[in-house]
């Protein structure tokens, strides 16, 4: 059932006190069963200062993009920025009369599903859109050995993006940033360890986006709740794909898994296709109402926004993919998956 239209004054309490609920029972959920092979795991409680922040406070926060990292050693946070400087260096530049893609595929929660959705969707999305050389994933271990990438968080997040905003030429050039995590009615998490917390609204988001005057933009959001930001990133040259409605939570997050309901009908499954935006994401709406309804829950509702001049960029995009398809791979969400091994909401 939809939730009931609230007055703006009300939905942002209700958001706001959601995060807060959200941040204090996160590490019971399947995310704490994540481990092993340098996976890094939610162990502990909350710091509890996180939860005495009143509800403004959180909303502000979110608007911000404010993240807090709590205990986090010398040594770890060095090691984390030379890794981001080594995959910044690997960046292409710009090719002058071609539409060139910049892909950044990042997950905000260190579980590592979350991890392997995605590295293997920068594959995805760099293939499709010819962003060979042009890609950067941003990600905690994958619970597979793979401890090699930069973590993400909202600072990486801000630091690539202004990276590639020097590196690209905005009136023909074109951001596709896939966002993966946890997610709730004031934004998406970040969610590190016991060490990192957060949340970004679409406010936050669109205000980076608007400094760094990136607006050719591909922006795929695959959290609970994102279809929030469809509202608040539209524009004629952007386009905008969501794995939820803004009411609605979204389905797949479990840890054996390597895909989400979304990542894995979206990502693994249509746009490895040779078939047009619009066309991969109804594909894959109509896979994932399918998964849904055979567990018996309420619909996320996947949401699309394109704008009205996203054409020129994308259908530049598009006419270079390539024509064959490729195989899926990984752990499915769903389908062969059996139902006692599915996880709820994220």
């Amino acid at each position: 059932m939809p939730l009931p239209v609230l007055p703006p004054r009300l939905m942002i309490v209700r958001a706001a006190l959601l995060f807060v609920a959200a941040l204090m029972f996160t590490p019971q959920m399947s995310i704490a069963q994540s481990g092993g092979n340098g996976a890094v795991s939610h162990t502990r409680p909350l710091p509890s200062f996180l939860s005495r922040l009143q509800s403004h406070e959180v909303v502000l926060g979110a608007n911000a993009g404010t993240e807090i990292e709590y205990d986090l050693g010398a040594r770890m946070a060095l090691d984390d920025h030379l890794r981001l400087s080594r995959s910044l260096e690997t960046l292409a530049p710009q090719r002058p009369g071609t539409v060139d893609a910049y892909v950044l595929s990042i997950a905000l929660d260190s579980d590592p599903i979350f991890g392997r959705e995605a590295r293997e969707a920068a594959n995805v999305l760099a293939r499709r859109y010819d962003a060979e050389g042009r890609t950067i994933t941003l990600a905690a271990a994958d619970g597979n050995g793979d401890d090699s990438l930069p973590r993400g968080s909202f600072t990486t997040l801000s630091i690539v993006l202004a990276r590639i905003a020097e590196i690209m030429d905005p009136a023909e050039d074109v951001l596709v940033l896939y966002a993966t995590s946890h997610g709730l009615p004031a934004g998406i998490v970040y969610y590190y360890g016991d060490q990192g917390y957060g949340t970004m609204s679409p406010l936050r988001l669109s205000t980076l986006l608007g400094e760094l005057r990136i607006t050719n933009r591909l922006l795929i959001i695959n959290a609970c709740f994102s279809g929030t930001f469809v509202r608040g990133l539209s524009s004629p040259t952007s386009a905008i794909v969501t794995a939820s409605a803004a009411d609605r939570t979204s389905f797949g997050c479990t840890a054996t898994n390597d895909w989400t309901y979304f990542g894995d009908a979206f990502i693994n499954r249509s746009l490895r296709r040779p078939q047009s935006l619009a066309d991969a994401f109804g594909q894959a709406r109509t896979k994932i109402a399918q998964w849904e309804t055979e567990i018996g829950t309420t619909p996320s509702e996947p949401q699309i926004g394109i704008g009205t001049q996203a054409s020129g960029w994308l259908d530049a995009l598009e006419s270079r993919m390539p024509r064959s398809a490729t195989q899926s791979v990984g752990r499915p969400a769903a389908g062969d998956v059996p139902a006692r091994s599915r996880r709820g909401g994220r």
